[in-house]
């Protein structure tokens, strides 16, 4: 089975590639890489060159320039590119802050303006993949991951799935948080979550082993909430108020003036960093030659990568490091493995997954994008029956999800009018002249 990676130069693309060298049973034949940027294109085809040294059964790769010539014959089609570069996300974030509201890649304003530039993209690449691999799924990770999702299944329908690692770590952290092993979440006969939301918007409501809801005692367990991310950065007091863990992104908006305040303090957005620590890692790594100086210099980049990963939020609730679990980086990598083995093997692996509502959430529509948890088959993703939401989580996706369909809308039309109800019905944004003034400002400095 052929996997084709679009965004084949992204700085993350190696641990894809090594969680397909670790797997015991290989689901995939051979890689191909497509970039738009050779020079990053061919530093991570270098990086994955030292990777695959010394395995017994390397996986193949090759790197096609054409998305055409990348698409044709493909079985899977990993998703994870970034129009704009990482000069685009600095735009996304910095205009929503020069404004006074927050601009992250992938929520708020600066999620709209990603959306806004990236959804005519990922609608070419889902008609070039239904013309050239009518057969191949597409696995999405490219940001905002949602809003992606939703824009393609209007080309691709159901053999669009999106991916995020967010949710998965979630529900690792608490299982071992609560004194339960990880590993036993795998086993649907003793093991069950209940996680509904959007991307990046959701909440663990429920986290059952063996008949017994662990997730109670959890709540109730200062010292076992304080031992894990998600518990620092939301507090005792707020967790219980709320009866659920939410995932870590819900911090913009539980506590957005605390991050924002620690943006502005810091003087450096999430994308400026990546920018200037990326651009150094390329630019060395192109100038060094030939694979193991790439290898050496991604894995330390890797590091500082992860290290400082949601290093405002961390900051806004009280200062405090990763834990060195959470370092090995991705997580998406080992889904989209998961995924892909569940589909070619039919095997019913439940996984938290962005795919159609169908009736999940009765009250959004059949084809919008959620994230929930699926049983996966050589059919594809369907998503599993949960509980009634709440009215606070309801609301908040409803109205996320309003803006994420008008910026689809917005997009593909070339809308004016719904760019505008984007910006400023998002939650974060507290003003119609705000998000004007954002559209405007985005739009002079395409």
């Amino acid at each position: 089975m052929r996997l084709t990676i679009l965004g084949g130069g992204g700085f993350r693309v190696p641990l894809v590639y090594r969680a397909l060298l670790d797997d015991p049973a290989p689901a995939v034949s051979e890689v191909v890489l497509h970039d738009t940027d050779p020079r990053r294109v061919a530093v991570i085809a270098d990086v994955l060159a030292r990777l695959a040294r010394g395995h017994p059964a390397p996986v193949p790769v090759r790197v096609e320039e054409r998305l055409d010539d990348a698409l044709a014959g493909a079985g899977f089609v990993f998703s994870a590119i970034r129009v704009g570069g990482t000069a685009g996300r600095v735009r996304d974030e910095r205009i929503p802050l020069s404004e006074g509201v927050l601009g992250q890649e992938t929520v708020g304003a600066g999620g709209v303006l990603y959306g806004l530039r990236t959804v005519p993209v990922a609608l070419h690449i889902a008609e070039r993949v239904a013309a050239l691999a009518p057969g191949a799924w597409v696995i999405n990770f490219t940001n905002p991951a949602g809003t992606v999702t939703e824009a393609m299944s209007q080309v691709l329908g159901d053999r669009v799935i999106g991916i995020c690692d967010s949710p998965v770590g979630l529900v690792r952290r608490a299982a071992r948080a609560a004194g339960a092993d990880p590993a036993a979440l795998a086993d649907p006969a003793r093991a069950g979550y209940d996680y509904v939301g959007l991307n990046h918007l959701g909440w663990l409501r429920s986290l059952t082993l063996d008949g017994t809801d662990l997730l109670p005692g959890l709540l109730a367990d200062d010292r076992a909430l304080g031992s894990f991310e998600e518990g620092r950065l939301f507090g005792a007091e707020w967790l219980r108020a709320l009866g659920a863990l939410p995932n870590e992104y819900l911090h913009y908006y539980y506590f957005r003036r605390e991050t924002l305040g620690s943006v502005r303090d810091t003087g450096q957005t999430r994308g400026e960093f990546l920018d200037r620590q990326q651009g150094g890692f390329f630019e060395r790594a192109a100038a060094a030659g030939g694979p193991e100086r790439a290898y050496a210099l991604w894995e330390r980049t890797r590091l500082e990568r992860e290290e400082t990963y949601m290093a405002h939020s961390r900051e806004a609730s009280g200062g405090w490091q990763r834990d060195s679990h959470d370092l090995e980086g991705g997580g998406y990598d080992r889904v989209a493995l998961a995924l892909m083995h569940a589909i070619t093997g039919d095997s019913g692996t439940r996984l938290i997954l962005n795919v159609r509502n169908g009736t999940t959430v009765p009250q959004l529509a059949p084809d919008a994008i959620v994230e929930t948890v699926c049983e996966v088959t050589a059919q594809g993703a369907r998503p599993l029956p949960c509980a009634p939401l709440q009215d606070a989580q309801l609301g908040l996706m409803l109205q996320v999800k309003a803006v994420e369909r008008a910026t689809v809308e917005a997009a593909v039309y070339k809308d004016r009018d719904a760019a505008l109800r984007a910006l400023a019905l998002h939650p974060l944004v507290d003003s119609p002249a705000v998000a004007a003034r954002i559209l405007e400002r985005a739009a002079g400095e395409a």
